[in-house]
């Protein structure tokens, strides 16, 4: 289900926007949050971080366990509905928010989810569509050959997701997108799919990495860390090099941490 169309407008600086981490951002790639914060406030946001968040509920809604998906799409909203915009650096959970706590609850509870769906968005499509981030005054301390892009499938079917992240990589950083030969093609993660479905998933994300060193690129970068950990954690296993990163960290230019399956 793509997203729906909607207006959009620019949101006067000082707009509050509460970032929703994730779950796998919280717990593996703390560098993703701070340069979400960063990259709003440098589009002129007044960013929070709810201290109360915790999952979206996919993973239990993916399961078919809505009884316990609800109770977490309720806090999700309660925690959320007084901010002017959230964002999410996600698209799968982007996607929730948007598409299927509507879908999930009911009644009253149904409304607050379409109240908040119309205010929530994916982080390259806030700072690209609606905040319209300008570029740094200072010039990118990095200077990166070439890099290649993994669109996550939720972001890409759920949000159209595509054009975004490529245009900001082009405005932020003067990075064109060595394309993928089969960049609509799920890498094997896809959540609980991974686990229960191991032979399967191996396989698509050996597929992904060669497509991915098949472009010749130095670096990969997409918006979704689950992907993103997938592939890398492939690449490491089979000795592959290939630098890794959330699409957040290279806007921001924070390429001192160490890559996704790098460092200690």
């Amino acid at each position: 289900m793509n997203e729906p169309d909607r207006e959009y407008s620019s949101p006067p600086r000082g707009k509050r926007v509460a970032l929703f981490v994730t779950c796998l951002a919280d717990l593996f790639r703390p560098s993703v949050a701070f340069a979400s914060i960063k990259l709003l406030e440098q589009a002129g946001c007044e960013v929070s971080v709810p201290l109360q968040q915790t999952c979206c509920g996919q993973p239990a809604y993916n399961s078919g366990d809505y009884e316990e998906a609800v109770p977490l799409a309720q806090q999700v909203i309660t925690m959320l509905q007084d901010a002017d915009y959230v964002v999410v650096p996600s698209g799968s959970c982007a996607g929730m928010i948007c598409h299927h706590y509507p879908k999930l609850l009911e009644g009253v509870w149904r409304e607050r989810a379409l109240e908040l769906a119309a205010k929530t968005f994916e982080l390259t499509v806030f700072l690209n569509d609606i905040a319209q981030i300008k570029p740094s005054k200072h010039k990118p301390s990095h200077n990166i050959s070439s890099v290649a892009y993994h669109d996550g499938c939720a972001g890409l079917r759920e949000l159209d997701i595509h054009d975004q992240p490529r245009q900001l990589l082009q405005k932020l950083c003067g990075i064109e997108v060595s394309e993928l030969q089969q960049s609509e093609v799920c890498c094997g993660f896809g959540g609980t799919f991974c686990a229960k479905m191991p032979e399967i998933s191996g396989k698509m994300v050996d597929d992904k990495l060669n497509d991915v060193l098949a472009t010749g690129a130095d670096m990969l970068a997409g918006g979704d860390l689950g992907c993103l950990l997938n592939i890398a954690g492939r690449a490491r296993r089979l000795g592959e090099k290939i630098e890794v990163r959330h699409v957040a960290e290279l806007l921001y230019q924070d390429l001192d941490t160490p890559a996704i399956g790098e460092g200690d």
